[in-house]
């Protein structure tokens, strides 16, 4: 047996796999990268050298205010560590700058304090004024242009008035925007539901460039690129985190040259061969982005990209926070089969998608090739049940049944952590 360890929620599993069944353990070089200098180190080096850009201490020079954009609580950008270093250098050389902290929730719902503080800190949570972009309340919104595509621009007003807009974030591979991070602060993180849904829509998600690890020709990433330069993001700072989210490299500067920077490293770190399998066994990372099923979707397109067709997939994802979205899962829940929902999201016009429809059409095209069993202890099994899925409340009872699917000879792929990788 082959022990290994897997994220779940806010703890560990070990797993055990038969020698005779392992095809492959599919991992990051993240998980195992060393590094010299601590968390605080390697922020301020970043700082210090920033790419493409004059320093953020030139930046906020004789600025009277100041917005900077970080993520909600389903990112695991580590927030503790990088806003007292950023919040710091800018008050240093203009001690009166008016900050306000947006958090850019994208589609998401808002976050709530007990998540601020889990995610800033008390401190930051008590003095800081900290606002959530809220992308269906329009009265907050202006409109800013078209995006390349032809959908409509939409962006949060605090943003746009900001004298200086600057983001925080981190980068790892997305499953159809190629890489988190940069742009993504302003598109989806602060743009309007009608905004991000035009960028989502259902030609562009089954674009084969709209894929993990991929930005080039990517129709997703050109929108948000757009966006981020009509709303003037003047200068990043985005870190690259490891499988315990401790910062092992941050990356400053030009919005966009800043972000290629810190996408050509993890592209070097996070590229793993698939090796084919009859079984293919992946996570979402653990807390905080196996919090409901909407995001452990991620994780799946990992391993179908290492699965089989007509495989078994088994995704051990918590999702104590349910199914993540109503329209993500009454899209699934109420049609009779995956194929029914891909059939009829392709016909849907850019301009007419509908809530969570990104979300629904990616987990009907696993769920149209693969079984998928989730495990969790976490959540309601009808609910996974009705999604088309099959649930499982430990991994040793999802693996026997895998194994009655696919026989007892059946190859498994394991990736610990799904977010973690470009699967290729």
């Amino acid at each position: 047996m082959t022990k290994i360890k897997i994220p779940y929620s806010k703890q560990f599993l070990e797993i055990e796999i038969p020698d005779k069944n392992l095809a492959a353990i599919l991992e990051s070089k993240a998980h195992d990268y060393k590094v010299e200098n601590t968390q605080d180190e390697i922020v301020n080096k970043a700082l210090d050298n920033p790419i493409g850009s004059a320093k953020l201490e030139e930046l906020v020079k004789n600025k009277k205010n100041l917005v900077l954009i970080t993520s909600d609580h389903t990112r695991p950008v580590p927030s503790k560590v990088t806003l007292p270093i950023l919040l710091r250098r800018i008050r240093k050389v203009n001690p009166k700058i008016d900050i306000t902290i947006l958090i850019a929730t994208g589609f998401h719902r808002p976050t709530t304090r007990e998540e601020m503080v889990n995610k800033f800190g008390q401190e930051i949570v008590d003095n800081e004024v900290i606002i959530n972009h809220v992308s269906e309340d329009y009265n907050t919104m202006v409109k800013v242009g078209m995006l390349p595509s032809g959908g409509e621009l939409l962006l949060n007003k605090i943003a746009m008035e900001a004298e200086l807009l600057i983001s925080e974030g981190f980068i790892e591979p997305h499953f159809f925007a190629g890489f988190s991070g940069g742009r993504k602060s302003v598109l989806p993180g602060v743009a309007s539901a009608k905004t991000v849904m035009a960028n989502h829509c259902s030609e562009f998600i089954a674009s084969e460039y709209a894929r993990s690890g991929v930005i080039e020709n990517n129709p997703i990433h050109r929108d948000m690129l757009y966006a981020a330069k009509q709303a003037k993001l003047a200068f990043i700072l985005n870190v690259v985190i490891d499988s315990e989210k401790n910062v092992i490299n941050a990356f400053a500067g030009d919005s966009e040259l800043a972000h290629i920077e810190g996408c050509k490293f993890v592209m070097e770190l996070a590229s793993v061969k698939a090796v084919k399998a009859d079984i293919a066994i992946s996570t979402n990372g653990g807390y905080p982005l196996d919090q409901n099923i909407y995001q452990s979707v991620k994780g799946m397109t990992a391993a179908e990209a290492t699965c089989k067709e007509n495989g078994v997939i088994i995704m051990v994802s918590a999702c104590n926070d349910g199914h993540g979205g109503q329209s993500f899962y009454d899209n699934i829940a109420n049609a009779s089969s995956p194929r029914e929902v891909l059939d009829r999201v392709i016909k849907i016009g850019r301009n007419d998608t509908a809530p969570d429809q990104w979300e629904f059409q990616i987990l009907a095209r696993i769920l149209d090739k693969f079984t998928v069993i989730l495990v969790t202890d976490m959540c309601d099994p009808e609910m996974i049940k009705k999604m088309h899925m099959q649930h499982a409340f430990t991994f040793e009872e999802a693996l026997e049944r895998a194994f009655k699917i696919k026989g007892n000879d059946a190859t498994i792929s394991v990736i610990p952590d799904g977010v973690s990788v470009i699967v290729r």
